[in-house]
């Protein structure tokens, strides 16, 4: 297991389209996913579950990743959240 904290840098956090986005990159790794916030964890695939968060910019979360490709997970959504190149479209 490979967590990591994160100050979430996207200027709309983590909206539906942002979550959505989010999830699409998530679902194509093989690890579970997990992200935490205020001690409230949703898994990482879930819109519902994420959207629920209410993850805003400046939010600091922990990303948590289990599976055979967990490092690659944890490198790739966080740098999604932080807003670094490699994680945005």
């Amino acid at each position: 297991m490979v967590g990591k904290k994160i100050k979430v840098k996207k200027e709309a956090g983590l909206d539906a389209k942002a979550a959505a986005l989010f999830i699409q990159k998530a679902s194509g790794f093989k690890s579970n996913v997990w992200i935490e916030k205020d001690e409230r964890k949703a898994n990482g695939k879930s819109l519902l579950g994420i959207l629920a968060l209410e993850i805003g910019f400046g939010s600091m979360v922990t990303l948590t990743a289990d599976g055979r490709d967990e490092d690659e997970a944890v490198e790739v959504l966080s740098g999604y959240l932080a807003g670094d190149c490699r994680g945005n479209d």
